[in-house]
């Protein structure tokens, strides 16, 4: 499996875990430092520690479990930053 796809389904996996707070709301407690932890290790660099630090936030905050920050965080790198990439690369 390519590295950017096995990415984005732990991602999904990742992003379905946090919902498992609006059954047991306890698993926020651990969740919210361990999902910032994978979201460094998934993606290094800043971009990395902002995107864990927004996590972190999202996941211990109530009600904010919705957001799927570990597939936007995907899009975001593989989508949306790929196209300026190439974008400036096209300017000749």
């Amino acid at each position: 499996m390519n590295k950017k796809y096995k990415k984005l389904f732990l991602g999904l996996l990742f992003d379905a875990l946090g919902y498992v707070s609006f059954v047991f709301p306890p698993f926020d407690f651990v969740w919210a430092p361990l999902s910032a932890y994978l979201m460094t290790k998934l993606y290094k660099g800043r971009k990395g520690k902002i995107a864990a630090a927004i996590t972190f936030v999202e996941e211990a905050l109530p009600m904010l479990d919705v957001v799927p920050t570990f597939t936007l965080m995907w899009l975001y790198t593989y989508v949306f930053e790929s196209k300026k990439v190439t974008t400036i690369l096209d300017v000749d």
